[in-house]
């Protein structure tokens, strides 16, 4: 399979250490120059990719907010998916039962929301992605079970002390859905790769899911490859191993 598109998640695949490796830059540069799709999937809100997409030279589609939204460069949004008000007011009451073992934050249009700067009321901005985040795996077990008995949300994790949510239907691979059928490429010519739970989807709806070395068991479990450690350069080896098919 010639793939024409690479999906890649930051924290934990790209990124090391908050970091994008010379090695991983390089080969990002060339799969550009060979004409390939190199787009940013990933749980993190606009404004802190813009500046790495422009670094990298990625003038082109972006998943956001795991799937909230979806925008077609660095400057133009193209569709927006927002969380219920009441959702996120029921998930408040859900943390607010655990006291300060479980804090929480949020992505809103306005920027990130914490206990510092909590909107009242709660539907005077626009919720984009909620998460909660404990060091006791109980509580996130317990938390996790009760809302997904709402069936009302996506859940998901970008590492294993929290949870994330988002509007149901939406995650990174609807937003890579989105993105393949903008730029009219098929979803099997699209390659996935990522490390945690909030990946999961899209490494499942492309032609190759990779995951990382470092990735969570399930999500090793859910993909076609597994790439080096993100700290060996694992994004450079799925580039030249499926994107270019160097030997």
């Amino acid at each position: 399979m010639a793939y024409k598109l690479i999906a890649l998640d930051l924290d934990g695949t790209l990124l090391y250490k908050g970091e994008v490796s010379a090695e991983n830059a390089k080969w990002i540069e060339a799969a550009l120059e060979a004409g390939k799709k190199v787009v940013l999937s990933t749980g993190r809100p606009i404004h802190d990719v813009r500046s790495l997409a422009r670094r990298l030279k990625l003038n082109m589609p972006l998943v956001i907010n795991n799937g909230s939204e979806v925008w077609l460069s660095p400057d133009e949004l193209h569709v927006r998916h927002e969380l219920d008000p009441e959702l996120v007011a029921r998930l408040f009451r859900v943390i607010e039962k655990y006291g300060g073992e479980v804090d929480f934050w949020a992505h809103t249009t306005g920027g990130k929301i914490d206990a510092q700067n909590v909107p009242d009321p709660l539907h005077s901005v626009k919720w984009l992605q909620f998460a909660v985040r404990s060091a006791n795996p109980d509580h996130l077990r317990e938390i996790r079970e009760e809302v997904a008995g709402w069936n009302r949300l996506e859940i998901s994790n970008s590492h294993v002390t929290n949870i994330e949510f988002n509007p149901l239907g939406v995650s990174k691979a609807s937003g890579l859905k989105e993105v393949c059928r903008w730029l009219g490429i098929s979803l099997s010519e699209a390659i996935a790769v990522g490390d945690s739970l909030n990946d999961i989807p899209m490494i499942r709806a492309a032609g190759l899911g990779v995951a990382m070395g470092n990735a969570q068991e399930p999500v090793k479990r859910a993909a076609d490859a597994v790439a080096p450690p993100c700290g060996e350069d694992g994004v450079a080896w799925v580039i030249k191993e499926y994107l270019l098919s160097i030997p």
